[in-house]
């Protein structure tokens, strides 16, 4: 009995993590966007850029992300002057489609990385391996 209340109570500790603690951001600021974001992420040369800032984009992404709602059920604010979407969801899916088929995310997740490395902040004592996405071997049912 003295055994099974202990357990109960050290369950019940509160933890001494912050509450951000290994969360994925849902939304980022033009500056952080500029720090971490956009050194990584491939631009356009010659084609004009978006009206909507990059770093508001980014966060439709993030949003869509987040919450897997479907791509034109994105929240796109309007614009008060023309009753506007100020951008279409279309155009947030293309910089999505870009980002992901040439690396910009891939690019983006190894610098953070480094930068973790280089402040020392990085800690590989331990590490999780996951394997939801492996494929079955023999086409085993999971």
């Amino acid at each position: 009995m003295q055994k099974r209340k202990k357990e109960v109570l050290r369950s019940q500790r509160p933890s001494k993590k912050p509450s951000n603690f290994n969360k994925l951001p849902k939304q980022v600021s033009e500056k952080e966007f500029n720090r971490y974001f956009l050194p990584f992420l491939s631009l356009p040369k010659r084609s004009r850029h978006p009206k909507v800032p990059l770093w508001e984009v980014f966060n439709y992404i993030l949003y869509q992300m987040d919450t897997g709602c479907q791509w034109d059920k994105l929240p796109i604010r309007i614009d008060p002057m023309s009753h506007q979407p100020e951008i279409h969801y279309t155009a947030v899916w293309r910089w999505f489609d870009r980002w992901s088929n040439d690396g910009s995310f891939e690019k983006a997740f190894m610098g953070s990385i480094q930068l973790l490395k280089r402040k020392k902040k990085l800690k590989l004592r331990r590490i999780h391996g996951d394997g939801t996405n492996s494929l079955a071997k023999k086409g085993a049912k999971t």
